[in-house]
C-alpha cells in the first residue's frame, strides 16, 4: 500500500517539473496587478528590435521571430502563423506602414538581397540587392522605399576575439571607413546612395509620417559623437539633432514619435549621473526633457501611438545607470504632456524640463539583461510588446498597461 502514495507523489513531482518547462499564457503579475500574456509559444521566439514597426496599419497584425523565421500573431485572436522560412539567415525585417508587407534582406551567394512577403497571401517578391552588405533597417511611410547604411569599400573593421565591446567600437570610429546612407526603391529595385560620409553611419530609421525624412546615428561609443542626426533621401537638410554641451554627455537610442513630429532619446548629462528621456520638436527645434530617477532608467524607451505614455524596459544593475532595482518593465505618463513644450511665453528657445508619473508593469528581476527587452506598444496602446527570458528561453510577452480589472 506504500507503494501508492509513493507513485502519487512522483506524478505531482513531473506534474511540477513539466509545469515549470511550460511557461504560463496569461497570469496577473503579483508585485504590479497588471496582466501578462504570453504571445509565442515556440521557444526562441522574439520581437522586433524596438524602433522596428512590426504591426500591420490595421493593427491586427504583429511580425516577431521564430527558430524556423518570421511569424504573424493575430493580436485579436493570438493565433501565430510561420510567414517566411529560414531561420538563422533573415535580418533587418520592418512592416510597412501602410501595406501588409514585411521587408527583410537575407543571403543570396555573396550578396544580401531584400525581399518583401504579404502577410496574408504569404507571396514574396524579391526587390534588389542591398550594397556593400549593409544594414537594411527601415521602410518610409507610404512604402515606396527602403533604407540603410553600408560600408563603401566593402571592407568593415571586425570585432577581434577577447575584445571588449567598448574598445572595438572605438577602433571601429577612430577607422574613419568611408560609409553611405542608401534608398531601395520598393516596386523597381533602383538603389541610390546620399550622405557619403567617413562616420560611422548606423540605426537608419525613415520618419513614419514624412516619406522622405530619415534619422541615423554616428555611431561609436556614446560621449564621442554626436549621435543623433536628420537628412532628405536627396541628401539635403542634414541636421544635428543633438549637439553635445559637456565632457561625457551621451545621448542615444533614438526614435520617432508616431506622429512623426518629435525624435525622441535616451539623454544623461553626464553619462551615468543624470538621466533624461529628452525629445526634440522637428519642426521648430523645441526642447523637452523628462527626468527619469536612476532606478527607473530603461535601455531602450518608446511611445505610445496617441503620445500620451512612454515605456522603458529597464536594466540591470551592472548597466550604465547601476540601478539597485531596476529590473522592471515601466509605463511612465509624462508632464508636461508633449503637446505642450515651449507654450510658455519667450521660452521656445529654451530647454523645458518635466517630470514622469512611474508604474512598474512586470517584474523582470529573473530576466538576463543581456537580451534587451525591447519594448514597443501595441497600435491600440493597451498593451507594451517586450521579449524575455525570465523563464530561460526567449519568448515574446505583452503586458496590458492597465491594470487587472480596471
Amino acid at each position: 500500500m506504500r507503494l501508492v502514495p509513493a507513485i502519487i507523489a512522483f506524478g505531482w513531482l513531473c506534474l511540477r517539473i513539466f509545469a515549470a518547462d511550460q511557461p504560463p499564457t496569461d497570469w496577473i503579475d503579483p508585485d504590479t496587478g497588471h496582466r501578462i500574456v504570453r504571445l509565442s509559444p515556440q521557444p526562441g521566439s522574439e520581437s522586433l528590435y524596438f524602433h522596428q514597426n512590426a504591426c500591420t496599419a490595421d493593427g491586427d497584425k504583429m511580425v516577431i521571430t521564430t527558430p524556423q523565421g518570421i511569424a504573424t500573431v493575430n493580436l485579436k485572436t493570438r493565433k501565430v502563423e510561420q510567414i517566411v522560412p529560414d531561420a538563422g539567415k533573415i535580418s533587418g525585417l520592418v512592416v510597412g506602414r501602410k501595406s501588409r508587407q514585411v521587408y527583410y534582406v537575407k543571403p543570396n551567394g555573396s550578396n544580401l538581397v531584400a525581399f518583401a512577403t504579404d502577410l496574408d497571401t504569404r507571396v514574396t517578391r524579391e526587390i534588389g540587392k542591398v550594397p556593400g552588405g549593409g544594414s537594411l533597417m527601415t521602410v518610409n511611410a507610404d512604402d515606396t522605399l527602403l533604407a540603410g547604411s553600408f560600408v563603401e569599400s566593402g571592407e568593415t573593421v571586425l570585432q577581434k576575439p577577447g575584445e571588449s565591446k567598448g574598445d572595438w567600437m572605438r577602433r571601429r570610429l577612430e577607422a574613419h571607413t568611408p560609409m553611405a546612407l542608401f534608398t531601395l526603391n520598393i516596386k523597381t529595385g533602383v538603389l541610390k546612395t546620399f550622405g557619403h560620409s567617413t562616420d560611422w553611419l548606423n540605426h537608419v530609421q525613415f520618419s513614419p509620417t514624412d516619406p522622405s525624412l530619415v534619422m541615423f546615428c554616428h555611431e561609436g561609443p556614446w560621449d564621442l559623437t554626436d549621435r543623433i542626426w536628420i537628412i532628405r533621401t536627396d541628401g539635403s537638410g542634414l541636421k544635428a539633432i543633438h549637439p553635445r554641451t559637456m565632457e561625457r554627455e551621451i545621448a542615444g537610442h533614438e526614435f520617432f514619435s508616431a506622429d512623426g513630429k518629435w525624435i525622441w532619446y535616451d539623454l544623461q548629462t553626464p553619462r551615468g549621473e543624470n538621466f533624461w528621456l529628452a525629445g526634440c520638436e522637428i519642426a521648430t527645434g523645441k526642447r523637452l526633457w523628462y527626468h527619469m530617477n536612476r532606478e527607473d532608467w530603461s535601455v531602450h524607451y518608446n511611445i505610445s501611438p496617441d503620445g500620451s505614455m512612454f515605456a522603458g524596459d529597464g536594466g540591470a544593475d551592472n548597466m550604465v545607470a547601476h540601478a539597485k532595482n531596476g529590473k522592471w518593465i515601466y509605463l511612465f505618463r509624462p508632464f508636461p504632456p508633449p503637446a505642450s513644450a515651449g507654450t510658455k511665453t519667450g521660452t521656445n528657445n529654451l530647454t523645458q524640463t518635466g517630470t514622469v508619473e512611474v508604474e512598474r508593469l512586470v517584474n523582470m528581476s529573473k530576466h538576463n539583461y543581456h537580451l534587451e527587452p525591447n519594448v514597443s506598444f501595441t497600435p491600440d496602446g493597451k498593451w507594451i510588446v517586450f521579449r524575455s527570458d525570465m523563464f530561460g528561453p526567449t519568448y515574446v510577452f505583452a503586458v496590458e498597461t492597465a491594470k487587472a480589472g480596471q
